[in-house]
């Protein structure tokens, strides 16, 4: 989540070929080949409450550092200390000084509150919400619903889009209801100042212990669902489903490939022509189609153009759809596209985690495909160039796209790892682009649990070990 590019750097694994590697304090090795090897030594340190809320503070607020407190914990200790980096994570967040979310309650009290957007992302930008519930909480903790509104008069639209959530049928939940700060210039879900407070939703609602953080859902209409489609496809790995709705992005704006994972529906008038909604929405189609073909176990997908109908739809059936869908958070293949939106790239997707990308030319743009079987990881890295096919003549929208790939030739990256992906009482390999680039045994350690949490903020992404790669 957090823009932290050297925060794993002195994590407790290695990137090179053969032996067993241990976690704590990174010594400098080589292996048989005379490669550099990163291994660590077994001093034992018991784990720092105050040490880790520390540091977690200091991740809150945005700072470039790691968490090396040299501890390493066997196999059967991961629950535990889990629970505890957790726990510390919780107090960290209730102790920082920033705006918190207001407290949940019915939303027919219709509540609000208001958050602050950094003045350097947006000057003069309050983002004010509602934040309530329906139905009795389930024992995991509500779903959490985040609906974006259209892009008419930002007072009108908020008022529309309580009333309809209030009406959809997806109770026991959850939803915060965001309205844009902004008009005009500003007026978009997706921009810089926006993912912010996505960030800053996704990481308070889940320490409050009333969320469900394997049922988190976006979706929103006409302007709300553009932001929700590109959303999705941004921040997937948080997701369990999305429901743009009277949209339709060009595809680069939002690569299908990353919700491989995830629940995605799409439905937009048969004749809702304007900005070439209905002719995008297609192209959607298609290209889910095409990648479920391919890949029958992913991109669970409803796309659909509703028969004679124009930008006004019939938004009900979406949540409903939605809601039957729970997120796996540790899927075993990932299709990640890591892309910029409004200039920010985000560093970690899933179990993967960026160091350093593989081009730094503004807009560049990499894949990742990692494929899990048993203890064998097999990944791909590849430069990605976008061809224009197909362009608007008018406003020259670019419509339609062919992909090119390349095997990236530089860059680090993390591989994070827990019991769900892999068995670490066992010797894990990985190939990267067909090269055997570690073999061996892993240590847990409490420091990839900390990282991980901080640059995650996710309770189902505590990861206690990992290996680090370069290409």
């Amino acid at each position: 989540m957090m823009t932290m590019n050297r925060i794993f750097l002195f994590c407790s694994v290695i990137f090179g070929l053969a032996g067993s590697v241990s976690a704590g304090l990174p010594v400098a090795t080589t292996d048989e080949t005379g490669h550099l090897r990163r291994e660590t030594s077994t001093r034992e340190v018991p784990a720092d409450e105050e040490g880790m809320v520390a540091f977690f503070k200091q991740a809150i607020a945005g700072k470039d550092t790691v968490y090396d407190g040299g501890s390493f914990i066997p196999v059967s200790e991961v629950a535990q200390v889990r629970k505890q980096v957790w726990e510390a994570w919780c107090r960290a967040n209730k102790e920082v000084r920033e705006p918190k979310l207001i407290g949940l309650e019915p939303l027919e009290q219709e509540r609000i509150g208001k958050w602050r957007l950094p003045r350097q992302l947006e000057p003069y930008a309050d983002l004010m919400y509602y934040w309530g519930t329906k139905g009795e909480k389930p024992e995991n903790g509500f779903p959490m619903f985040v609906y974006l509104h259209g892009s008419g008069h930002k007072n009108d639209e908020w008022a529309t889009g309580l009333a309809l959530c209030r009406m959809f049928d997806d109770a026991p939940s959850a939803y915060f209801i965001p309205q844009i700060p902004n008009m005009g210039e500003y007026y978009r879900w997706w921009q810089k100042s926006k993912q912010f407070a996505w960030k800053q939703l996704l990481r308070q609602a889940f320490v409050t212990g009333q969320i469900d953080a394997n049922k988190v859902y976006f979706f929103g209409i006409s302007e709300g669902g553009y932001g929700s489609q590109r959303l999705a496809s941004f921040y997937a790995d948080y997701l369990a489903a999305a429901g743009p709705m009277a949209g339709g992005e060009p595809l680069k704006n939002a690569p299908a490939e990353n919700c491989r994972n995830i629940g995605f529906s799409l439905l937009t008038g048969s004749k809702d022509a304007g900005f070439y909604r209905n002719q995008l929405t297609e192209y959607v189609r298609q290209e889910f189609d095409s990648l479920q073909q391919t890949d029958p176990e992913g991109y669970a997908h409803r796309v659909e153009l509703i028969p004679g109908m124009g930008h006004c739809i019939d938004y009900r059936p979406t949540t409903p759809w939605l809601k039957q869908f729970t997120r796996q958070p540790h899927p075993k293949k990932v299709v990640w596209e890591q892309y910029d939106m409004d200039g920010w790239y985000r560093d970690g997707f899933y179990n993967l985690y960026v160091v350093e990308r593989t081009d730094t030319v503004p807009g560049s743009r990499t894949r990742y495909v990692m494929e899990i079987r048993d203890n064998r990881i097999d990944m791909t890295v590849d430069d990605v160039t976008y061809t224009t096919v197909e362009r608007d003549p008018h406003w020259g929208i670019e419509l339609k796209f062919t992909k090119q790939y390349q095997p990236a030739k530089r860059g680090k990256f993390i591989i994070y790892l827990n019991e769900n992906l892999v068995d670490l009482s066992k010797k894990i390999t990985v190939r990267v682009n067909g090269r055997k680039v570690f073999s061996g045994k892993l240590k847990c350690s409490v420091e990839n649990m900390v990282n991980s949490c901080a640059a995650y903020y996710d309770p189902e992404r505590l990861y206690p070990a990992a290996v680090e790669v370069e290409l």
